[in-house]
């Protein structure tokens, strides 16, 4: 993959950059937001790896510009960052990962494998679509056949996150790590209990189900 690596930490663009071109990945890596983003716009990239403390310009806004500007490049956040907010607005703002620090160098590589086995995405628009469900992410707005949903964070941030990998499963760990971070307790059933709530939302009052466990393997948006 030709990968855009934004970090400021130089000991940790060392050992990005060391470790993405052994896997056989060419890096081009900048310690600027506003580089960044240039860069982001002046060049074709399979994937973006953006920290969210960027100088110059911050991760979120960086993001949001590229977005504005039409471009789809799949973005990985990877930050210190680790509170469920900060998580709804990167995947509000249009990133298709969240990465905690510290974290395991293999897991980004996976991580990036599946960015590469993604779609060609079409320019970003605020607006979600799953059968007759529909997600205006400027405005937190969820509505099902025309009818509003009033969700909690946590429960639009699953949500959200389901609808950006649209029929790709999601895996009871992935979605641990997304809404909770990376210190979630993996023995706890809190993640069936979150699925359980956005259900009884999302699909018990309605005649068709959109959100389908796969058994075994974790949980899957599609009409």
């Amino acid at each position: 993959m030709q990968l855009l690596l934004a970090e400021d930490e130089q000991k940790t663009v060392e050992y990005l950059t060391k470790g993405l071109r052994e896997d056989g990945h060419a890096v081009d890596a900048v310690g600027d937001g506003a580089d960044a983003l240039a860069l982001a716009l002046r060049n074709e990239f399979d994937a973006i790896i953006l920290d969210v403390m960027l100088p110059g310009l911050d991760g979120w806004e960086v993001l949001k510009r590229l977005r504005a500007a039409g471009r789809a490049t799949p973005v990985l956040f990877l930050t210190a960052r680790d509170h469920v907010e900060d998580r709804v607005r990167g995947f509000d703002l249009g990133a298709n990962d969240y990465l905690i620090k510290p974290f395991a160098f293999a897991e980004l590589l996976a991580r990036l494998r599946n960015l590469a086995r993604l779609p060609k995405a079409m320019p970003e628009s605020s607006l979600l679509a799953v059968g007759d469900l529909e997600i205006d992410t400027l405005r937190h707005r969820v509505c099902r056949a025309g009818q509003a949903l009033q969700l909690t964070s946590k429960e639009y941030a699953l949500l959200l996150l389901l609808a950006r990998n649209k029929g790709r499963v999601m895996s009871r760990t992935v979605i641990a790590e997304a809404i909770w971070g990376m210190f979630h307790d993996q023995q706890s059933n809190t993640v069936d209990a979150l699925v359980r709530r956005l259900r009884a939302k999302l699909d018990m009052p309605f005649e068709s189900a959109l959100l389908h466990a796969i058994r075994g393997t974790g949980y899957v948006l599609d009409a």
